[in-house]
This record gives C-alpha cells, sequence and structure tokens, in this order.
C-alpha cells in the first residue's frame, strides 16, 4: 500500500470517522446495520409497516393482515460502487471524484469496524475493477490505494454504461447485501431497470455527487464547454438570459426525473454537491438510515 493512501485515510480518519462515530454510534455496534434475513415470527400488520414483509397466505388464511418479523445478522456486507468515468472528473474545485474518494474511504472505515465485511467495484466503461469483502481498517486502506491507482483517468468517447456498473455489483454481491452506489448519474439512459433489480435483493443507498454548476450555470460570458464524457465542444454565452432560462428547466426536469427514478426503485438517495460538508453529509445518511428502519 502506498504511503500517499495511508496519511489519506489517516486524515479521514481523525477528521471525519472519528467525529462521526464518537455522534452517531453510541450503544450500537455499527452506524449502520445488518440486513436481517432470518424469518423469526409473525405479528399484525401496522401502517408503519413495510409492506413488501407482508405474508399474504397467512393473511388469506387469518383474514387479517400479518407482517414476516426477521432478526437482523450480526455482521454486515457492504459494496461501495464507485463510478470513475471521465465525467466525475469535471468542474472546478475539489471535483466530485475527489469528494468520492473521501467518501469511499470514509465510508469503508466506518463500515469495516466490528467485522463487518466491505467491498468495491470500481466502474468505468473502459475498465472495472473488483476488490472482494475483507474486514478492518487494512480493506479501507486497499480501496484507497485502489482508488489511487484509477486515479489516472479512463479514455473518453462513449458515455458511461451505467446499468452495467450496476450489473457488475448484482453479479459480485453473491449474499444479501448494503450497497452504496456513488456517481453523477451522467451516462447512457436506461439504467432504471438495473437498479430496481438490484434493490430488489439488496438494500441500495445511492450518493449521487453533483458539481454546483450543474444546477445553476455560472454567469461568466463566453466559456468553451466540453462534454466530459464525450469530448464534444461548444461555445457558450453564459449571460444570455434566455439561455440559462432554458438550461434551469432542463436542469429541473432531469432533477425531477431522477428523483422519480429513485422512488421507483425504491432505493434511498442522497445527493451530495461538492461543496458540502462531508461530515454533514455522512450524518445525514446515517441519521436517515435509522429513521427508515423498522
Amino acid at each position: 500500500m502506498s504511503l500517499a493512501s495511508d496519511r489519506l485515510l489517516r486524515r479521514l480518519e481523525w477528521q471525519v470517522v472519528r467525529k462521526l462515530d464518537g455522534r452517531l454510534q453510541g450503544a450500537n455496534r455499527t452506524v449502520w446495520h445488518g440486513a436481517g434475513i432470518d424469518f423469526t415470527d409473525l405479528r399484525t400488520y401496522t401502517p408503519e409497516d413495510d409492506v413488501r414483509h407482508i405474508d399474504w397466505n397467512v393473511t388469506a388464511r387469518m383474514d387479517e393482515t400479518f407482517v414476516r418479523q426477521y432478526t437482523e445478522e450480526r455482521d454486515l456486507t457492504a459494496w461501495l460502487v464507485l463510478d470513475r468515468s471521465a465525467s466525475m472528473r469535471g468542474g472546478g474545485g475539489p471535483g466530485k471524484d475527489a469528494v468520492l474518494g473521501d467518501l469511499a474511504i470514509c465510508l469503508a472505515r466506518l463500515l469495516s469496524q466490528n467485522g463487518n465485511r466491505v467491498g468495491a467495484v470500481f466502474y468505468d466503461n473502459h475498465f472495472q475493477r473488483v476488490v472482494e469483502p475483507k474486514t478492518g481498517r487494512t480493506q479501507a486502506l486497499r480501496i484507497a490505494h485502489e482508488l489511487d491507482r484509477s486515479d489516472a483517468g479512463p479514455a473518453r468517447g462513449t458515455t458511461t454504461d451505467l446499468a452495467a456498473m450496476l450489473r457488475t455489483v448484482a453479479t459480485a454481491a453473491r449474499r444479501r447485501s448494503l450497497v452504496f452506489v456513488l456517481s453523477d448519474f451522467i451516462g447512457e439512459a436506461g439504467w432504471e431497470r438495473a437498479l430496481g433489480q438490484l434493490a430488489h435483493r439488496h438494500e441500495v443507498v445511492v450518493v449521487r455527487l453533483v458539481d454546483p454548476a450543474e444546477l445553476e450555470l455560472p454567469d461568466v460570458g463566453l466559456v468553451l464547454v466540453e462534454d466530459a464524457e464525450t469530448g464534444e465542444q461548444i461555445l457558450v454565452d453564459t449571460s444570455d438570459p434566455l439561455l440559462r432560462r432554458r438550461l434551469a428547466a432542463e436542469v429541473a426536469a432531469r432533477e425531477s426525473a431522477l428523483t422519480e427514478a429513485m422512488r421507483q426503485a425504491r432505493v434511498t438517495a442522497h445527493r451530495v454537491t461538492t461543496d458540502s460538508d462531508l461530515l454533514r453529509a455522512l450524518v445525514e445518511m446515517v441519521q436517515d438510515s435509522h429513521r427508515r428502519r423498522p
């Protein structure tokens, strides 16, 4: 493992992981819980229950709605799906790829505590790398090292096949897992079905990384805009009010479509901008996870 990877992990452990662990863990073994799969009992349905846990055979016989209760697994297998495509490297400031790296390392360290296993999928159209799930700090360090290895960036020319990225982790995850998908979701259309299929078997958390300039075009006059995925360039007058209104409408439509796609796939979705506070973003993820649990 490289010295740079070790320094990065130590910095994030000190600045983020320890603070988050201290604020949220309390009496729990870990800030995230295992995905329960062992059936233990039946009880009557309440409005707060997940309808997917209804036992329809028992309900039909008893003329009353019953849900299955499950015992949570003692440990957890988690996967980090990391989008390493060209669009993740665009923009100014820290960049989406840098935020992805910090988030991935923090998640790996948090999740790998107390015997939990963490694996990772590094994906771009031109390369895919799978790190099998293991436990401990060494696994977080390996993921940091792999992030550093894939930092050169892939060749351009094609948009990211997001459906293939999701199918890659679906194939790699042989047992029910907690799957974090870290991506900007810029790529080929038609990934919604693959996301829904992944969420049918696993608990899926989407972390969509966004550059603020993708949400609101800065008024900086004439600029040469380049598509990070294909390399196509176009000259744009960012001060043109008609252009700004049209782009704002397109952004609103895109955000609405993404929100609806995540809702239909029944995944937990978070949007993290490149200027977000990393600790606060992680706190919100964990708190949201606790709120959603029955």
